[in-house]
Parts: C-alpha cells; structure tokens; sequence
C-alpha cells in the first residue's frame, strides 16, 4: 500500500505557506486600521483657571465642557493608515499651502515608514492642517488648548498639580532634553489622574487654536507686535508666569504657522463627550 504521508506533509505546507501569506496581508491591515480604534477618556470639564490671560475674562476661571481626549498621541502607524486612506495628505502630493517641505520627512516614503519611524512611535513632522485633517477623518478635532491644558494639569494622583515645584521641575527636566533623541513609543507614561497618557515628557502637541494664544499686542506698551509674536513674549499672555512649563508650550506654538513641522511635534484628537 502506497505510504500517503509525503504527500499530506505536502499539503500541510502549502496550506501553511497560504495562511502565512494571508497574515502577512491582514496583520498590516488590521495593525494600521488602528486609527479609527483609538481610546478617548472622557473629561468631566468644570470651572478651570488658565495660565493664560483672556482679555474678555481676565483673571476669571474658564468654563469647560466635559470632553473626550485620546488617551495617548497620534502613533506614525494611524497616520499611515490615514494617508494611505487619503492620498492627498501624503508626502509630495499634500498642498504646499498646508505642509513645509520637511513634511513626514523622517518617514522612509510617501506611504512608507522605515526605521527612522517606527509604528509605535508618536506622529511627528506633521502640519497643523494635516493634524486637523486627520481627526476630522476620525469624526473628531484637535482639542482647544483650555481642555488641553486642563487635562495636562493632572500629575498620576492630582487633577491639578501645577503649583507643585517638583511637577515643574520633572517637566522642565524633559524640555532641556536634546530633541534628537529618539522618540519612546506612545503610552508608556502611566495615567494621569484623568486616565490620559502622555501629555509630558513625549512630545509637543499642536492645538485647534494654537495660533490665538497670545493676546493681542499694542505697540504703544509693548513694543513691535512682530517681535512678540515669539517665544519671549509668551509672559505677556500669562496669569502665573511663574509657571515656565506652560509658558514655554505657549510660546513655541505661538511661533508656529499651521504649514510648519518639527521633530519633536505630534498631536492627538478630541470630541464631545458623548453620553
């Protein structure tokens, strides 16, 4: 009787190679499909006193509503995702009025990633108009800087530890890093009080209204409104200027145009909460 063994070992490893074949298609899929799971942690809002001065509310605390906030940044691997989605958000095909040159730069290609960029990674090298395109394509937006800042106000156990000397300090710690340093993957920080994830320590983060942070300059106070449209005169605009870990965020995206990129600049996405 003919041994039928060789030919099911055989067709036990055709069957392998086409399962193999049909993981190496869906993992890629299923892993870069991640953008349109990511978690949000919902904010309850509430009376909240802004580092920054409003002119229509000065000295007086903000109203937030309760929101929802991605518990962690964009990752490289849910932007790919969403260029490959959308075409025309990639590198060399993206209008030059939304994205500078250096645009995904770090990236290996257009839709390519590469070593430089690992999936893990937090999103850098992205426009402003290319952030508030991505969430939109979530069914989402870039959060306002007060629910930014209010949720940035929480160390691991307080809702609001700002006047504590020691969370300045460990945040300042983080800015006199060099930022060329290779980046941690996204969500290894543990949760703040709100159950958000790195909103120190990772990278910079643009906001829906970056560009109207500081107040309005008057030239007969305060000198050339060019000049203070940078990072010095980010005090100008600030109810505690003693807070210089805020202070600094303000005035780096004050000097931000929405075309502009940076290694060290990502972002992540908000919406309203939802019941």
């Amino acid at each position: 009787m003919r041994d039928a063994r060789p030919a099911v070992a055989r067709a036990a490893a055709t069957a392998r190679k086409a399962l193999a074949a049909l993981l190496a298609l869906a993992l890629p899929a299923a892993g870069l499909a991640g953008d349109s799971g990511a978690r949000y942690v919902r904010l309850p809002g509430g009376t909240f006193r802004s580092a920054l001065q409003y002119e229509d509310v000065k000295g007086a605390p903000v109203r937030i509503a309760p929101f929802e906030l991605m518990q962690r940044p964009v990752t490289n691997a849910e932007f790919l995702a969403f260029v490959r989605r959308r075409p025309e958000w990639q590198r060399g095909r993206i209008a030059k009025v939304f994205a500078e040159q250096r645009y995904l730069s770090h990236w290996a290609g257009p839709t390519t990633l590469g070593p430089r960029a690992l999936p893990d990674q937090p999103v850098t090298w992205v426009s402003w108009f290319a952030a508030n395109a991505y969430c939109e394509d979530q069914g989402a937006r870039l959060p306002t800087w007060n629910e930014w800042e209010f949720a940035a106000a929480a160390d691991e156990r307080r809702t609001d530890a700002r006047r504590d000397p020691a969370w300045r300090r460990r945040i300042l710690a983080w800015y006199a890093r060099p930022s060329n340093e290779v980046l941690p993957r996204a969500g290894l920080q543990p949760p703040n009080a709100w159950g958000v994830q790195d909103l120190h320590g990772l990278v910079w983060e643009w906001t829906d209204d970056y560009s109207a942070l500081l107040v309005s300059s008057d030239n007969r106070e305060q000198g050339d409104a060019d000049k203070l449209r940078f990072c010095g005169a980010g005090a100008i605009s600030m109810d505690d200027r003693e807070n210089y870990a805020v202070l600094m965020r303000v005035a780096m995206l004050s000097a931000l145009d929405g075309a502009d990129t940076t290694a060290n600049l990502g972002f992540r996405c908000a919406r309203g909460a939802r019941e």
